[in-house]
């Protein structure tokens, strides 16, 4: 292995700067490309989302790149779920443990920011510059390695959508999210839900509107604070609020209203957020198409280049498997780069992407299929909701495809996944149905 191969990394999101600080600490001379300066990306920007990690595998990939900064305070480890009919009816709940390693939501421009720092402090260079795809090609042409994590300045278009790999043509869900503050994080937090109050994330659902998700997350600015993730199904009357935020009051107030209109019980405890002041940009919305490209990209010239994160998975978020699909595939990208003594030619770069779609990326989008309700897995839905209504371990095996997505692929029937509740409850799967019955009143906040 050569000490002085080069790598070029273009886009600084958590994918980028995962990536070059894991190929700089394995021996390459690393160049790190964005289009805004390093305050920017941090200051300026809006959180896309919660960057989360479920259990172990996204969070040990995650620390062959960069130790736990962030402290045991930063972990949950549960969901608090329920879910309402279409006329705002209740409909199930439960509360359960993840039983497995915790989830862990940071900032993602804060996971980003500590790693720019820690790339620039080990010797990266980091430039500050809009790569087109002219750029692209003469800086393909000076490295040994191109990774592009970044669609801007055109550059998604050189990698070819995977038409056998990608299953929606459109979005599945439309998204609004804001980061605030107002609420402590202690056992009192929605305590009427959660039996360890905010170690439990929330998962409100209307079966015709989409769902909502609150739950901590540590913000880049004033450390701890909570997140609202609202997924709107296309045709819904929330779509059409959610288009009316145009900045994060506008969009705490829709939350409030909606969570007013549709899920009465938790407005107290939702009309308790207050803006974080020091981030004008600390809410979101839009919408994606999830879909796969072709892992390889051939500059003007024809050299190949390598596509990292969402510029070859891009997944609906409502699962949160974006976030650990870049620490799984960062981590193992690096580690083949550095184990690797030939050229990065385009058959190494496709071969590697392969073995993460079999390990991962697969799993991965047919997991967020599931939790998207996706007609395949209408079976699935329809044992694990009501079998989690009675038995926690039901709960949480339905949670474990957050932490373990490929489990999903091996249960592909009705009978499949009602043996794998059985496995996980100790139950009979006929035994346990017969125990549920319909929801008839939520708690709420007195």
């Amino acid at each position: 292995m050569s000490a002085n191969r080069k790598a070029a990394v273009i886009g600084a999101g958590i994918a980028g700067s995962s990536a070059a600080l894991g190929l700089l600490d394995a021996g390459f001379e690393v160049t790190l490309y964005s289009d805004k300066s390093r305050k920017a990306l941090r200051d300026d920007v809006p959180a896309t989302g919660t960057a989360i990690y479920f259990g172990k595998p996204s969070q040990e990939a995650d620390a062959q790149i960069i130790e736990n900064l962030y402290g045991e305070e930063s972990f949950t480890d549960g969901f608090s779920v329920r879910g309402y009919n279409p006329d705002k009816t209740p409909l199930l709940s439960f509360d359960v443990d993840f039983r497995y390693f915790r989830a862990q939501a940071v900032d993602p421009r804060l996971r980003a920011d500590d790693r720019i720092g820690r790339f620039i402090e080990r010797g990266g260079t980091f430039i500050t510059e809009e790569v087109n795809s002219d750029k692209l090609d003469i800086i393909a042409g000076k490295n040994d390695l191109t990774l592009v994590a970044t669609g801007k300045g055109g550059l998604i278009d050189i990698f070819e959508i995977d038409k056998s790999r990608t299953v929606y043509s459109e979005p599945q869900r439309y998204l609004l999210t804001v980061n605030i503050a107002g609420l402590p994080y202690d056992s009192k937090a929605f305590d009427y839900r959660s039996k360890v109050g905010w170690k439990h994330n929330l998962f409100t659902s209307n079966e015709e509107q989409g769902e909502i998700f609150v739950g901590g997350i540590l913000h880049k600015d004033i450390g701890h604070s909570w997140s609202i993730l609202g997924f709107a199904t296309p045709k819904s009357d929330w779509r059409r609020r959610f288009e009316e935020a145009d900045d994060a009051a506008s969009a705490l107030r829709i939350f409030n209203e909606i969570f007013r209109d549709y899920f009465p019980e938790d407005a107290k405890e939702i009309a308790k957020f207050t803006l974080i002041e020091s981030d004008p940009h600390s809410w979101l919305k839009g919408a994606v198409t999830p879909h796969v490209r072709k892992a390889v990209g051939f500059t003007k010239s024809g050299k190949p280049v390598a596509a990292l994160g969402d510029s070859a998975i891009i997944f609906d978020p409502i699962a949160g498997q974006g976030a650990q699909n870049v620490s799984i595939q960062a981590a193992a990208l690096v580690k083949a780069a550095k184990e690797h003594k030939g050229a990065f030619d385009a058959e190494w770069i496709t071969r590697q992407f392969d073995a993460h779609w079999a390990n991962h990326g697969y799993g991965a989008t047919e997991a967020t299929r599931l939790y998207l309700g996706d007609a395949k897995y209408a079976d699935h839905l329809k044992a694990l909701f009501p079998a989690a209504a009675v038995n926690e371990r039901a709960g949480s095996a339905f949670f474990r495809f957050q932490s373990e997505p490929s489990l999903i692929l091996n249960l592909q029937t009705k009978e499949a996944i009602e043996r794998y509740i059985e496995n996980e409850t100790g139950e009979r799967f006929d035994e346990l149905i017969k125990r549920f019955k319909p929801a008839e009143k939520f708690k709420g906040r007195e």
